[in-house]
């Protein structure tokens, strides 16, 4: 009898689903040489979305930047160098949020005379169509090559800086800035942040070089709505240079120049930029601002027609600054918000703001904190605001007010703020005061 024998040729654990479609296969290659053939655009925006998957994010920047717009391959770059990232700041955009931070980066630790300015030139055809605001909180001097004679006293006062500005100009911004078409915002402040045991005054100079360079490049940077240049040590001569290049600058809408070491000359400078720009805020606080200086931002301030808010905070103007200011608001219509905080103000600054409050319908918000108003001048306050229906905030906390004068004029904001807040409920398309 024959016996027939079975031979089974089949491997029941094998299966087609374990082998890669071609289509995988092709976009796994082009994924792997991504760098030398970054063909990403001929594909189907589902085959791309697998492509930039697979893509790392140590890719060159040549590479990546005008081909990769995938949102989440930003995010994954941003994750992986950023500990917090906060796209809200950034418009929403990974992309944004990437390039503005990169280029921070590379402009906080640029070494004049040291790093190759190329490395920030290169960046600029890959960025300059993201970047739209750039915060440098730091600007490194150059390195001396000759280290001062070490003297008997430690020479760490003020005078070093005028011996060694020739050692202190930093990174000139103009190249750069003027290169980016969106650029929008500049926040800016001249000094180093970890100095430690090098501390030198020298280190926080606000050059004449940087100023000049600064003012020219501002003054090209057409679409700039926002110049903050803070704790620079900012002076007159360097303010009046600043305003004359801001004036008539077709889009500048906010300036501010908190702690900084601006007099009356530099005030009077920014007086008359504030009747030949469009400036709508303008950010004095901390500064050395006395009443010659807050009665040229008075006249400027009733000539304008766009300024809404004025902060004067920690200043010196006094009575004499008080009161012009509170004429300039008799006329005035643009103005919402003002600071006066701090500014050794007592009673006959107050009794122009009764005025202006019985009379001004614009202004929303005042601060009179921290100055010597007294009884009399918190009773005049009360009966400015006797048919005052448009300001919402009066701080006078630290202001000598009596507290039945002080519960008093509070009711009254209050019942200005619920009546503005029921007005814009029953009007949800008029915009909130």
């Amino acid at each position: 009898s024959f016996y027939t024998r079975r031979c089974i040729t089949e491997d029941l654990s094998w299966s087609l689903v374990t082998v890669p479609h071609l289509t995988e296969l092709c976009l796994q290659h082009i994924a792997h040489n991504f760098e030398k053939n970054p063909i990403l655009n001929y594909l189907l925006p589902e085959h791309q979305k697998k492509v930039v998957d697979r893509l790392s994010t140590s890719l060159p920047l040549t590479v990546t930047a005008n081909i990769v717009s995938h949102e989440e391959y930003w995010k994954r770059c941003c994750m992986e160098r950023w500990q917090v990232c906060d796209i809200s700041n950034y418009g929403d955009s990974w992309k944004r949020m990437f390039f503005e931070r990169h280029l921070e980066n590379i402009l906080k630790f640029f070494i004049p005379n040291t790093t190759d300015p190329e490395q920030v030139l290169q960046l600029i055809p890959l960025c300059k169509g993201y970047v739209r605001k750039l915060e440098i909180d730091q600007f490194l001097p150059p390195l001396r090559v000759d280290q001062k004679e070490e003297s008997n006293d430690l020479s760490d006062t003020e005078d070093d800086a005028e011996v060694s500005e020739v050692y202190t100009h930093h990174y000139n911004l103009k190249d750069l800035i003027t290169a980016l078409p969106h650029l929008e915002e500049l926040h800016l402040t001249y000094g180093v942040k970890s100095c430690g045991m090098n501390f030198e005054w020298s280190l926080f100079n606000f050059t004449e070089l940087d100023c000049s360079n600064l003012a020219a490049a501002v003054k090209l940077c057409r679409n700039l709505k926002v110049l903050k240049l803070t704790r620079s040590k900012v002076d007159d001569d360097k303010i009046k240079l600043l305003a004359r290049n801001l004036q008539h600058h077709p889009c500048l809408l906010e300036l501010d120049l908190s702690h900084n070491l601006i007099r009356d000359h530099g005030a009077q400078a920014l007086g008359k930029l504030i009747t030949h720009s469009r400036l709508e805020t303008l950010n004095l606080c901390n500064n050395q601002i006395c009443h010659l200086g807050a009665q040229a931002l008075a006249q400027g301030l009733a000539e304008s027609s766009t300024l809404t808010s004025l902060n004067l905070r920690l200043n010196f103007v006094e009575d004499k600054g008080g009161e012009s200011i509170g004429r300039a608001l008799l006329t005035n219509t643009s103005l919402k918000s003002l600071h006066l905080g701090s500014n050794n103000l007592s009673e006959p600054t107050v009794a122009v703001f009764s005025q202006v409050l019985a009379q001004n319908t614009t202004l929303t918000s005042i601060n009179f904190s921290c100055n010597h108003l007294g009884l009399d001048g918190g009773k005049q306050l009360l009966e400015g605001l006797a048919n005052n229906k448009t300001l919402t905030e009066l701080d006078l906390r630290h202001a000598e007010v009596e507290q039945e004068t002080d519960f008093l004029i509070h009711e009254i904001v209050w019942a200005n703020r619920e009546a503005v807040r029921l007005g814009s409920l029953q009007h949800p398309t008029t915009e909130p005061l």
